[in-house]
């Protein structure tokens, strides 16, 4: 076989081979010279635009083109055939092309260069976007709509977390009232002084509970709380008799320890009265059943510096090892009627006063629930 024959035969095979590529390759693939004319057109390519490889050989490739992108292929090529500068060949980008049916859609569009003798010769590989910028879409769709649910579900649980904590003022209104209601008739010149101190402590609670409203409002709208140096001892005194308001245990002792040297902390005392009458209204929940229940409330400095610790036990039954884990999440909770706010709210108004609350169990038994409050630091010399 002579050179010629070998020539022949190799240039068959290479014509073979490429055709084999043409009708292989997974992405769609256009094959133009430095004119913009197409010279060879993938199978893939046919599905993608619609046009059969016959009829687009010897076509302008800008038929597969739209906008702008169209009327400026031609001097991106010139461009680069003069002075060497890229523009679209050896970068992928994201164009708009067209189908035969006249139909847009996006594609990522990547081209490359090879040259034989003079000529150049450019490939470009094409991958249909249609579906990824769908599905991208629908993912941004359904990110909005998760956005959205979760600024129900946050306005829910405000309104529960508002239901919550105004519970225990509007029911020491209601008390104070009535039993004014009672007095009021009452011939006694004595019960004007009683009945005046009950109308008092009733305005004291109303005004508690719009305090109440005020500070949950503060907090979501600014995500802070108005924490300044306060007295420790009368939030705790306070906390513990509000505690006791129209509960069946209200006679259930509750010892006080505030170890010296400790007596004023960084604190929003509307709030944390709340975290500790939340505390309080558990043990006593936890000691319903028993006859000898008693709670212990104590304060101490906190093993990291510059912080005081707040502790609430009990002598009942404890929480369950499931319980320990989820305690602080919302609607977690061991009561037949309760709501599973209380601690969950307890642990963002510490937090939010840079404080943590944690679950203790004491070898005794029964449960602790400690947190940590700012101490404020005498910076005399």
């Amino acid at each position: 076989m002579d050179k010629t024959s070998l020539e022949k035969l190799d240039a068959s095979a290479l014509q073979l081979h490429f055709e084999s590529i043409l009708d292989s390759v997974p992405d769609a693939m256009v094959v133009t010279d430095e004119e913009g004319t197409i010279l060879a057109f993938s199978r893939a390519a046919e599905k993608l635009f619609g046009y059969l490889a016959a009829d687009m050989t010897g076509q302008p490739v800008a038929r597969l083109m739209t906008g702008r992108d169209r009327t400026n292929h031609d001097t991106y090529i010139k461009t680069y055939l003069q002075t060497g500068e890229r523009q679209i060949i050896g970068k992928g980008r994201v164009v708009i092309a067209a189908r035969a049916d006249g139909a847009n859609f996006p594609i990522d569009l990547k081209i490359g260069e090879a040259r034989i003798g003079d000529r150049h010769l450019f490939t470009a590989f094409i991958r249909d976007l249609t579906e990824q910028q769908s599905a991208e879409l629908r993912m941004q769709e359904m990110q909005s709509e998760l956005v959205h649910f979760s600024r129900l579900s946050a306005v829910g649980t405000m309104a529960s977390a508002l239901a919550h904590e105004l519970n225990q003022p509007l029911t020491a209104v209601a008390n104070y009232l009535e039993a004014s209601r009672d007095l009021i008739d009452s011939p006694d010149p004595d019960m004007k002084e009683i009945l005046r101190e009950a109308l008092s402590e009733a305005a004291v609670q109303a005004v508690r509970a719009g305090e109440i409203v005020r500070k949950l409002r503060s907090y979501v709208s600014r995500g802070e709380v108005d924490a300044h140096p306060v007295s420790l001892a009368p939030i705790l005194a306070d906390a513990i008799a509000l505690s006791k308001i129209s509960r069946d245990r209200a006679d259930m002792p509750v010892k006080v320890e505030i170890a010296k040297g400790i007596d004023r902390v960084l604190a929003d005392p509307i709030q944390i009265q709340q975290v500790v009458i939340n505390l309080i209204r558990n043990a006593m929940d936890a000691l319903a059943d028993q006859p000898d229940g008693a709670i212990q409330l104590r304060a101490f400095l906190a093993d990291e510096p510059g912080f005081v610790a707040i502790e609430v036990c009990d002598n009942g039954p404890g929480l369950p090892p499931e319980m320990k884990q989820t305690v602080f999440k919302p609607f977690a909770t061991t009561k037949s009627q309760g709501m599973g706010l209380g601690l969950s709210i307890c642990q963002t108004i510490v937090e939010a006063h840079g404080g943590t609350i944690r679950v203790v169990s004491p070898p005794r038994g029964g449960s602790c629930f400690r947190f940590t409050l700012r101490q404020e630091l005498d910076n005399t010399d």
